[in-house]
């Protein structure tokens, strides 16, 4: 396991960046599915909600994989007539091109859950869960200056670049969860789920503040920078200047422990003019993971000169350098920029989860009630990462083995189409839908643009409640 953080910040932030396949550190579900009855993890949404009883496929019972943001591959790959596929650090690429499709803040999100095992049953009063997940969270935020300063360099004599929380997550966790809803009467529901966490890894690097200044031969750096990796075992190596230049693990075990907890309510009206009406609400993910074992690398705003970056071609023939070493020259350039030394000192460390708030509200129609409409928003507070989302769905159960969902949402990332299809007959359940559809992807499958969302799983069902 030599150099962890070489490839840990690889696949976080240049994987992030230039293949949009490694991507805040946000565990996500499918929100296509908070408002279709039949759909078994909407207690993953809302803890409120109660379904049928059902034990999950090992493994395969629940898992979501979701990339989220504000840019793409689109964004960092150009085809050009003399480089065939290029990134945006070729001179044949201008400035003006790469730059005009940016924001102020650049960010790209992965998250994987999946379920090892999970189930659901009526007991105690009310609607159980018991469910072992394991969850992967990765996220970069990139302001505009980054790109503006790895693209055009020194544009203008004594040119000065100014960045702030230039950031790359990542974190990976098993939790175990206990969840418990019961209908305190007709109207209201509630519901609870506490979590039990063992951390893996986390990494938390960011470059709080950094300026530039350049010069005809020489470019002048000042940052301030942390990197804390939490993983049992783990230590920086260092060049011969005395800098971070990676990670190796010895003895590599369980990194910390953790809880957390979910709330959440439905309240449904029955009667009257709002007959037909029911809102809910639900806060996920409040609590924390301690970490016992994390080594910090920092920059205390000392002053360092930097080369700058390399012209990058890829060429699309297959003649080139394979496309995972031109990313490491990339990537190399980056950890300059860090320029990080180390104490060797361990210690302890506290994360917070990224909580998530979704409030909703559906309407079965008085004259089709298998039909029903819903607005669901949800939000995620996680300081840079921190996203918004309000989705509008159309859910429909004609029958009592099969339903489907058909959503439109903007969020913080843009706008994008949810679907999902999901079979529930006695004793089997299948269902596959996403928040994002998939669209142009490269070659190697991998998407153009920053959103995509898969969801899918089998289950057992034990009985219809």
């Amino acid at each position: 396991m030599t150099h962890i953080m070489k490839s840990i910040i690889k696949k976080t932030a240049l994987s992030l960046i230039f293949a949009s396949c490694a991507g805040g550190a946000m565990a996500q579900s499918l929100n296509a599915g908070y408002f279709l009855d039949g759909y078994t993890y909407r207690h993953e949404l809302n803890p409120a909600y109660m379904g049928d009883s059902y034990f999950s496929m090992p493994v395969l019972g629940n898992t979501n994989v979701s990339l989220r943001g504000n840019m793409g591959l689109e964004n960092i790959l150009y085809r050009t007539d003399r480089y065939g596929l290029t990134t945006f650090l070729n001179p044949d690429v201008s400035a003006n091109e790469f730059l005009g499709d940016l924001n102020d803040n650049n960010k790209l999100n992965l998250n994987l859950n999946m379920a090892i095992f999970s189930v659901g049953f009526k007991a105690f009063g009310g609607y159980n869960t018991i469910g072992l997940n394991v969850r992967v969270n990765a996220g970069v935020n990139m302001p505009y200056d980054f790109f503006d300063f790895a693209k055009r360099g020194m544009h203008s004599e004594n040119t000065q670049y100014n960045m702030d929380d230039l950031s790359v997550r990542s974190r990976a966790y098993v939790e175990l969860g206990l969840g418990h809803s019961r209908q305190i009467n007709h109207n209201l529901t509630v519901g609870a789920k506490l979590k039990f966490l063992v951390g893996g890894a986390d990494l938390d690097a960011t470059i709080e503040d950094m300026s530039v200044n350049m010069s005809q031969d020489q470019w002048l750096v000042r940052a301030h920078a942390k990197v804390n990796t939490s993983m049992k075992g783990a230590f920086y190596t260092l060049d011969e200047d005395g800098l971070v230049d990676g990670i190796d693990v010895e003895s590599p075990g369980v990194g910390g422990f953790g809880l957390g907890i979910d709330l959440g309510a439905t309240y449904k009206f029955t009667e009257g003019a709002l007959k037909g009406l029911t809102l809910s609400a639900a806060v996920l993910d409040l609590g924390f993971i301690n970490w016992s074992d994390n080594v910090v690398a920092y920059n205390q705003g000392e002053d360092f000169f930097f080369k700058g970056f390399h012209n990058i071609a890829i060429e699309s023939d297959g003649s080139g350098r394979e496309l995972e070493d031109q990313f490491d020259d990339l990537q190399d350039d980056l950890e300059k920029l860090y320029n990080v030394k180390t104490d060797g000192e361990v210690g302890s460390r506290s994360t917070m989860l990224a909580a998530t708030m979704n409030i909703g509200a559906e309407y079965a129609l008085p004259a089709y009630d298998k039909l029903k409409f819903g607005l669901l928003s949800s939000t995620q507070f996680n300081g840079p990462f921190t996203w918004t989302e309000a989705r509008l769905s159309a859910n429909v159960n004609p029958t009592n083995w099969f339903g489907a969902s058909a959503s439109y949402a903007y969020s913080t990332f843009g706008s994008s189409f949810g679907l999902l299809v999901n079979f529930h007959p006695k004793g089997f359940n299948f269902f596959i839908g996403t928040d994002c559809m998939l669209g142009e992807v490269n070659s190697q499958f991998i998407p153009m643009n920053s959103n995509a969302n898969v969801s899918f799983g089998f289950n057992f069902i034990l009985g219809k409640n």
